[in-house]
């Protein structure tokens, strides 16, 4: 957690002000506002009802302190959310200690907001079915976490957070207790950019659970995000709870990796990690890795780790739980790592070793050093993965690879891809079909699979690595 690496690189920006946001019509189940003050906006809120759409003028509101924003006791319906809107996306800046504060409300929509406060936007417990959509969020430089969310089926989507230099995270997903989380929360399209807290640690841009709330599944998805610049830690996305899936992101140029720091059973699955310092980190139980593209990242690829305990469980003590869990039947496979320090390394500082892990089917390709460093062999089983370049194998055992070209062309993306005759088509060593049935691209694979992230097609990717056009308040 002490090895720092600042990249950096073009600042994409979405125009927010010229983006009108859609206003939604009259409906038998609620009535539209049009509101040009904060108190007009306050007394429009504590009568709003399901379907009621409120939108504020555009222009910079100062949250007086101590008064709030209250949104409570309100609830709208799936068909009917309560919709508080700027009048254009970006529009609308709100400035003081607090904007909205919320509590015992349901189906809440909240969308196209600049929050400039100094406090945290906290979405509590007693919160559920909450929409944080297509806000700027550059919160003042007193605010520790920018967004926390603590209630269940939360999404925060198209957002972007960007300019943070203090300690603190992004977007936090916490719970309603100190062991248990929030649950189905939904984090879309979001642009984490530009966080450069200098700090060893404490910088993430999401944190997904505590080491307290580990062991409670959380079942967050977290897709089709984009992270630039994400210096504040080395952890881009930090997983402290268990059943997540991490999934179609891009994280280009930042400190931040993916960790799976505490939890259990997470699927990390197609997500871009390019021109980083960090690539993918694992600790825990049952997780699976596949079809995840890492390249020209400065540490290694996979880091697989070992453990201080072997495995967490309820009861335990705060400072065991904090401790590194050894993996266990953990599956790295279907992974293109290409030109990294390493590829996959694992970590001797701890004592305790991985067990029953596989590492099957992926694509190593390095030009110097070696591909794999795992002190602890016996807890892992090695299959059917390539390796290529002039950089040496390491320690894998001979058994558990081949080597062979596997003929990569660049696209125009900057993304190696299988080219024809490559040795990795066609060449797994095992079935994967109950395991995934896409590539990274979106492509549909077809037994017998591909070696790697790629299944060799002409045709165009259906997924690609994210730009700034694809995330954040503009986003489709």
């Amino acid at each position: 957690m002490d090895r720092r690496a600042f990249l950096t690189g073009s600042v994409g920006v979405a125009a927010f002000a010229a983006l009108q946001l859609p206003r939604p019509g009259p409906s038998a189940a609620g009535t539209t506002a049009v509101v040009t003050s904060l108190s007009q906006l306050q007394s429009a809120i504590n009568s709003a009802t399901a379907g009621t759409t409120i939108t504020l003028a555009n222009g910079s509101y100062a949250v007086p302190s101590g008064s709030p924003i209250t949104v409570s006791g309100r609830n709208g319906s799936s068909a009917s959310p309560i919709i508080i809107q700027a009048e254009t996306r970006g529009g609308v800046t709100l400035t003081g200690s607090q904007s909205f504060v919320m509590s015992n409300s349901s189906y809440i929509t909240v969308s196209g907001f600049v929050f400039k406060q100094t406090s945290s936007l906290d979405l509590p417990s007693s919160c559920t079915r909450i929409r944080i959509t297509r806000n700027d969020f550059q919160l003042g430089s007193a605010a520790s976490h920018w967004l926390v969310v603590r209630g269940d089926d939360v999404k925060v989507d198209r957002n972007v957070f960007h300019d943070k230099s203090t300690i603190g995270c992004y977007l936090v997903i916490d719970g309603p207790s100190s062991t248990v989380m929030a649950k189905r929360t939904y984090i879309l399209r979001n642009y984490f950019r530009d966080h450069s807290f200098s700090g060893s640690n404490g910088g993430e841009p999401i944190r997904l659970g505590v080491s307290s709330r580990a062991l409670d599944i959380a079942d967050a998805t977290v897709e089709y995000n984009l992270f630039e610049r994400a210096n504040g830690d080395p952890e881009g996305i930090s997983v402290k709870s268990s059943g997540n899936t991490i999934r179609y992101n891009t994280l280009r140029s930042s400190t931040g990796g993916i960790v799976l720091r505490h939890g259990n059973d997470n699927r990390v699955e197609s997500n871009y990690l390019l021109s980083g310092a960090n690539g993918i980190r694992i600790y825990g139980n049952d997780h699976l890795i596949i079809n995840n593209y890492v390249s020209d990242v400065s540490d290694a690829g996979i880091v697989l780790g070992s453990g201080t305990v072997r495995d967490h469980f309820v009861g335990e003590s705060a400072d065991s739980r904090k401790g590194n869990d050894a993996p266990d039947r953990v599956t790295i496979t279907l992974n293109t790592l290409r030109n990294n320090s390493q590829a996959v390394v694992g970590e001797s500082q701890r004592t305790l070793a991985p067990l029953a892990c596989k590492i099957t089917d992926n694509l190593l390709v390095g030009a110097s050093g070696s591909l794999t460093d795992l002190p602890y062999q016996s807890g892992i089983t090695w299959s059917g993965n390539i390796l290529w370049g002039s950089a040496s194998n390491g320690n894998i055992p001979s058994s558990g690879f081949s080597r062979a070209d596997p003929k990569l062309v660049a696209g125009g993306d900057g993304i190696y891809r299988l080219g024809s005759g490559s040795a990795a088509i066609n060449a797994v060593s095992v079935n994967h079909a109950g395991e995934v049935g896409d590539d990274l691209d979106g492509h549909a694979r077809s037994a017998p699979y591909d070696v790697g992230a790629d299944e060799y097609l002409t045709a165009q990717p259906v997924r690609r690595p994210l730009t700034a056009a694809d995330v954040g308040p503009g986003a489709a």
